[in-house]
């Protein structure tokens, strides 16, 4: 049937029950207002109360917000029955809550703040996807439901990040690819991989000391030399990835990762 001109088209997840971490800030924030913009009702665990007390006045009813840590798993059972509870089940799960290194020297690091540094980054970046991949499966499997991972171009390249981040964002891709294979066919499992983005990327404590911070409008110009298109993206331009691999359009993928970073796997020796 072809609608009036003007009409609305179908939300792509309407009546979906979706669980993100991290969704008060960033590129999580901006995919939080495309999921519920689409019809969604969306529940967040996110460590600041100023964040999630913002969305729940913008959204009311079609957010749940848990002010939680992604390190501790009972903080996802938390979210995740607080999800069924209020949404009648559990769709979708988005694993995005991160920090970064600062692109932090590994040479000019001291072995101390070398192994605080590991054991920040990787509990929030790597166990944090762990834990809300185990807390979520049972009612995923329950919807035929999904998972969605935010990984980085660091996840293939160098100098996306310092050592520590780069790491992480292998972990995650091995991680998401494990268990894309071990799910099948009841829970399709992806990940979208952003590039260098206009955003408040937390750096962790130890690394502070080690990193040069600079202004946005030198992030903006490097960012843009980085990758063929050009642009130094916003939180925004990632949205439509996570909105695809969510939504019943994608039942066939699976084990895939989304690149939205400008075009960097095209950009060759410059």
């Amino acid at each position: 049937m072809v609608k009036e001109k003007g009409a609305d088209l179908m939300a792509q997840l309407s009546g979906k029950s979706i669980y993100l971490t991290g969704g008060a800030s960033g590129i999580g924030r901006a995919v939080t207002e495309a999921f519920i913009k689409e019809g969604a009702a969306v529940t967040i665990l996110d460590k600041s109360p100023v964040g999630l007390q913002e969305l729940k006045q913008q959204f009311g009813e079609k957010v749940q917000c848990i002010e939680g840590d992604v390190t501790v798993y009972e903080d996802h059972v938390r979210a995740v029955e607080t999800a069924v509870e209020f949404f009648g089940k559990l769709d979708v799960f988005v694993a995005n809550a991160g920090v970064f290194d600062g692109f932090a020297k590994f040479e000019h690091v001291t072995p101390e703040a070398m192994s605080a540094a590991y054991d920040l980054l990787m509990d929030i970046n790597v166990k944090g996807y762990f834990n809300g991949a185990r807390a979520s499966v049972a009612e995923l499997k329950k919807t035929s439901g999904n998972m969605i991972f935010t990984v980085s171009g660091a996840g293939y390249y160098p100098d996306g990040g310092g050592v520590w981040y780069t790491a992480s964002k292998h972990a995650q891709i091995g991680l998401m690819r494990q268990l894309a294979f071990e799910l099948a066919p009841e829970v399709r499992v992806n990940a979208v991989a952003p590039g260098g983005t206009l955003t408040a990327l937390h750096v962790i404590p130890p690394l502070e000391p080690f990193v040069k911070i600079v202004d946005n409008d030198t992030k903006e110009k490097s960012i843009k030399k980085r990758n063929p298109l050009q642009i130094a993206m916003k939180s925004e331009d990632h949205v439509g990835a996570y909105i695809l691999l969510a939504s019943d359009q994608a039942r066939a993928i699976t084990g895939e990762v989304i690149s939205s970073d400008g075009g960097l796997a095209v950009r060759g020796l410059g």
